[in-house]
């Protein structure tokens, strides 16, 4: 591997890790009893959907070239990269959404009676594939570039790609609760945003994929 396609791998990386930028300033807006901890997992849990999304593409598109010849892998690669699409779109609209209307329901009750959203390993995970489950179309790439004939290529293209998601997540994570503090612990208003923010990239995702942003 070169150095041009070196930084090709870096930029492909910081492009994939944007999705999970998002999402991590979410993480920091919405929990309240974040730390650093928990911050340190979920960077973790970006990082390494990130990473395995790309190894699971290459290896389907791979086991279906083997058993169906090279234009059946081909074809299954695009379908594979329309699903991933809308499925990403469908998880980022489900939990933007819901956060949405708590935080509208939270908004109209008295202070006393509102509950600031708890870190949740479940929801977690759950973001973690949204916003890695598109990365599976990198697979289907990496199985069609001609330079990737080895399977350690393969690895080290998703072990930088990790390595930056991890990091570009832990600063989205300080970036969020840095602006919670800033509003001073308003976690329905920080939750509204967040919200819009997961919506807002699942839209994204879909335009991305139609028109090629």
């Amino acid at each position: 591997m070169n150095i041009e396609i070196l930084i090709q791998v870096v930029l492909l990386g910081i492009a994939l890790s944007m999705d999970a930028f998002a999402v991590s300033i979410t993480d920091g807006l919405i929990y309240k009893d974040i730390k650093k901890k928990h911050m340190f997992f979920i960077a973790g849990v970006f990082g390494f959907m990130q990473a395995i999304m790309p190894l699971i593409g290459f290896w389907i598109v791979e086991l279906i070239t083997v058993i169906v010849g090279e234009s059946g892998g081909e074809q299954a690669g695009n379908i594979m990269t329309i699903i991933v699409t809308w499925l990403s779109f469908a998880l980022l609209l489900f939990i933007g959404g819901k956060m949405l209307v708590e935080a509208i329901i939270d908004l109209k009750k008295p202070t006393e009676e509102k509950q600031p959203r708890s870190f949740s390993i479940k929801e977690v995970l759950i973001m973690g594939v949204a916003t890695a489950i598109d990365a599976l179309a990198v697979g289907v790439s990496l199985h069609a570039d001609t330079y990737v004939d080895e399977t350690k290529w393969v690895f080290l293209h998703v072990t930088i790609i990790m390595a930056i998601t991890f990091a570009i997540s832990l600063c989205g994570l300080f970036f969020g609760k840095t602006f919670t503090k800033l509003l001073k612990g308003k976690f329905e208003i920080t939750s509204i945003i967040g919200g819009v923010i997961l919506i807002c990239l699942g839209i994204w995702i879909v335009l991305g994929h139609y028109l090629g942003i």
